[in-house]
């Protein structure tokens, strides 16, 4: 067993001044999690449910089967496969839309997401950090720092003791601190990624650098060796097709030099190069080494040799290789040193699975798009990454130093962030040669700044989720959407820009819908999209890859658009932007209208999972769908307010008084809203989401005098309600809130959702129940959903859609987490206000 006491006080304490933070996810390598749940086998709809509905079960078999054997192509949810739980995640590496490598918490890296939209959860063996130690001339301790031992690679010493470890995560930065049994040398090792708040160029970087701070107590120098070795690819049957290649590279540029390998992969769609690389010291002979392949480092281990730099060769099919970067420093007795190294991977022009258009990433309007930007990416980033840190530190330092904040809090508010970027995310540049039509479509002309905003900031999507594949999922990113407008407002911007274009236009293509197995259109104009499309076909070109319904007789995401062009423009009082989304406002809530069947100023859902809970059927009135309706009235009217418009705030005026006299008699039972007005044995259900719609007109700055929507009394009243149910009596109150509650205590089981806690619904409610001064219960609340995921059930970095009491959970690695940013705002807001302002926590 290490010294504990030292080893917490070097996690805890400063490494040359970088302070590894009190808060965020951290576990001891040792560690193992002895939770585990599994998977449901299904998507949206569960396996019981598609017994049930065997008509289904028949039409997505053979969707599926033409999907996977005709057209061998991955299908957007896949029932019969979903992904295990591998307790093994840490941060990803890289920015925004150029890819990813995740980096697992014991130091393998096991997830790979390169090409669009497409994962492999691999540990590839050979991709490791060694350590070896020179006293005096000789080796005295060398070690893979891996916990694992496999059974290949026998040549290399494995089985680090995890005891002697701890990994720490605040995302973009990770740290594991290594202590060394038996030598009185220490290692830090800060992994960092140029995740930025407000930064278009940085943000868009697919880099990666790894700090090493190295600390020897003992009265002797140590010659400290850091070595980084990689194997082309990421652990692939594509990694033997043949004709991969490695070369060495050095570049030196403004008074620094990086030397490293570059890794190609020769695949036939979307080439890649990864690049490994370290930054050469001041002092003393050059101690970066580079071996384009591992294996050469490992025969000179224990030889003085100068650097080796030998052309790699193709390799021949069946055939795979590996390269290796190695940085070396003296590190004085009692003192400390640094190493830098870094990853880089460049692919730049990319294709969907339909292979028709070809599509540049945005980081290649700053490095180029021929393929060879690696270098220049390593040189960046080993050379720039201290800036980054400085703004990182900047903009997470108020809210880790708040004492006011818990822990937890301030741990899940940045590491759920990972999935910005770990969403199979693209940022793309429009072509060079790209007019507005080409974006705005023929029915999008009056979307005057679509085209230069598209231009200057380039198009943005990510995943529902890493099992769910389909672009932009809007009803999901309702809930996510708050990180991007809260700290990147220029991508929320353009994302809805891209949905207002689609709201313009239509696709007259017809499809067999699986639920009711009727044909209908893919797309209807004046209607929102239920997603972008799908990575295995062409987004934007083709929405809605979604086919469990027909999501154009959906009730929420018209109101979802409409709610958050206000909510957008709150933030960012971007008028031109407000001014541009005004018609289209007006064109999906005059679509929604008919929705509306007895004229009483309230939509009504239709008697089929009709909106985000897709398999949770309302008929009639309902408190989730209402409750939008009626704060899209609400934000109809403000805008037309704003810019004027007399005609419309009268037409929303007269129907925000009707539907709130509706949804009060209809729903409202003295304690909370009715799940619906069916008067079905489930319809007095309390939902934990019945409050969507003040959520996001608190959200929005609104709720206040005229634009007042839902009696304070009743949403308090409403919130204490949940409280007491969904939370309290869910899991003893340590497992957040389930979606339905009966108001006896007992769960709703009329679908495989009502009996489901959301993650991303939970967060919202937290936030919710924080604007209306219920700070304790958000808390509470929020923290148990947390504690959940990330503790007991070691799901971190893929925090999933859904768990529920029974060891299920659903949908790993999802975005409607992101909802944690409301909390921020509400927050935030508070403090505005000077409620924040008491002495003692929040929480």
């Amino acid at each position: 067993m290490a010294d504990s006491a030292k080893l917490m006080e070097r996690f805890e304490g400063t490494a040359r001044g970088h302070q590894v933070p009190s808060s965020g996810w951290r576990i001891c390598l040792a560690h193992e999690f002895a939770e585990k749940r599994k998977p449901y086998q299904a998507s949206d709809v569960s396996a019981s449910d598609v017994v049930k509905h065997l008509g289904l079960g028949i039409r997505y078999l053979r969707w599926w089967y033409r999907k996977t054997h005709v057209e061998k192509k991955c299908p957007v949810i896949d029932l019969f496969n979903p992904l295990p739980l591998r307790q093994i995640y840490g941060c990803p590496l890289g920015g925004f839309g150029g890819g990813t490598i995740t980096r697992g918490w014991r130091g393998e890296f096991c997830r790979w997401q390169l090409n669009p939209g497409v994962y492999h959860h691999k540990t590839v063996v050979a991709d490791q950090f060694t350590v070896c130690l020179r006293r005096k001339g000789q080796t005295v301790y060398q070690q893979v720092l891996s916990v694992e031992r496999p059974n290949v690679l026998q040549g290399w010493n494995w089985g680090y003791c995890g005891h002697y470890a701890f990994y720490h995560a605040l995302y973009p930065r990770a740290w594991t601190v290594y202590q060394l049994p038996g030598q009185d040398v220490g290692l830090t090792c800060r992994q960092v990624s140029p995740i930025i708040p407000h930064d278009y160029q940085d943000t868009s970087l697919p880099v990666g650098v790894f700090v090493w701070e190295l600390e020897n107590g003992s009265d002797e120098a140590v010659d400290v060796s850091i070595m980084l070795t990689l194997r082309n690819g990421t652990g692939t049957k594509e990694d033997k097709s043949g004709g991969h290649w490695n070369e060495p590279f050095s570049l030196e540029k403004e008074g620094a030099r990086v030397s490293g390998v570059l890794l190609h992969h020769c695949s036939p769609v979307n080439p890649y190069t990864l690049a490994i690389s370290a930054r050469e010291q001041v002092e003393g002979p050059i101690p970066s080494r580079v071996f384009p392949t591992s294996q050469q480092y490992w025969k000179e281990r224990d030889q003085d040799k100068a650097n080796v730099i030998v052309p790699g060769s193709l390799t021949e099919k069946g055939e795979v290789t590996a390269a290796a970067v190695c940085a070396t420093c003296t590190v004085p007795p009692r003192g400390h040193r640094t190493l830098e190294l870094g990853m880089a991977w460049d692919m730049p022009r990319i294709h969907f699975g339909s292979k028709e258009k070809l599509h540049l990433r945005r980081y290649t309007r700053y490095f180029g798009s021929a393929g060879d930007a690696c270098p220049a990416l390593s040189h960046y980033a080993l050379t720039h990454y201290e800036q980054w840190e400085e703004k990182i530190e900047s903009w997470q330092r108020p809210i880790l130093e708040s004492s006011h904040l818990p822990p937890w809090y301030k741990s899940a508010l940045f590491n759920e962030l990972y999935f910005v970027a770990d969403g199979g995310t693209l940022w793309l540049e429009l072509p060079p040669e790209a007019c507005a039509e080409d974006v705005q479509g023929p029915a999008g002309t009056g979307l005057s700044q679509i085209f230069p905003v598209l231009r200057e900031y380039g198009r943005f999507a990510y995943l529902e989720g890493q099992e769910y594949r389909m672009y932009n999922t809007y009803d999901v990113h309702f809930y996510a959407s708050f990180a991007l407008a809260m700290l990147w407002p220029k991508l929320e911007i353009s994302l809805q820009y891209d949905i207002a274009a689609a709201v313009l236009n239509e696709d007259t293509q017809p499809r067999l819908y699986l639920m009711n197995g009727q044909m209908a259109q893919v797309k209807l104009k004046n209607v929102v999209p239920h997603d972008i499309g799908d990575p295995e076909d062409e987004p934007w070109q083709r929405v809605n890859a979604y086919l469990i319904h027909d999501t154009a007789g959906w009730k929420d995401l018209n109101l979802k658009f409409v709610l958050q062009v206000y909510r957008d423009y709150y933030l960012t009082q971007d008028t031109a932007y407000l001014q541009d989304m005004w018609p289209v406002c007006q064109a999906v809530m005059d679509s929604e209208l008919k929705f509306d069947t007895d004229d009483d100023g309230l939509i009504e859902n239709s008697g089929f999972a009709d909106q985000t809970y897709d398999a949770w059927v309302a008929t009639g009135a309902s408190a989730y769908c209402g409750s939008l309706w009626l704060a899209a009235v609400c934000v109809m009217c403000k805008v037309a307010g704003i810019v004027g418009d007399s005609e419309v705030l009268q037409k929303y005026s007269a129907i925000r008084r009707k539907g709130s006299e509706a949804f009060e008699r209809l729903l409202w039972n003295g304690k909370y809203y009715n799940y619906d007005s069916s008067g079905g044995p489930f319809s007095s259900t309390v939902m934990s989401d019945q409050c969507a719609g003040q959520w996001f007109l608190r959200a929005s700055g609104l709720d206040q005098g005229e634009f007042q929507v839902f009696p304070r009394s009743h949403v308090v009243s409403a919130l204490k309600t949940i409280f007491e149910l969904n939370v309290m009596g869910f899991g003893n109150g340590t497992m957040g809130a389930v979606n339905g509650m009966r108001p006896d205590g007992s769960l709703d089981t009329s679908s495989v959702q009502s009996s489901e806690a959301w993650v991303g619904v939970v967060y919202a409610l937290a936030a919710t129940m924080i604007q209306e001064g219920l700070v304790q219960e958000g808390f509470h609340t929020a923290e148990g959903c947390y504690r959940t995921v990330w503790e007991r059930l070691g799901m971190a970095f893929q925090t999933p859609e859904a768990y529920c009491q029974r060891k299920l959970f659903r949908s790993l690695a999802y975005m409607r987490p992101l909802s944690i940013w409301s909390m921020q705002l509400a927050l935030e807001s508070r403090a505005g206000q000077g409620a924040c302002s008491r002495q003692g926590p929040l929480w």
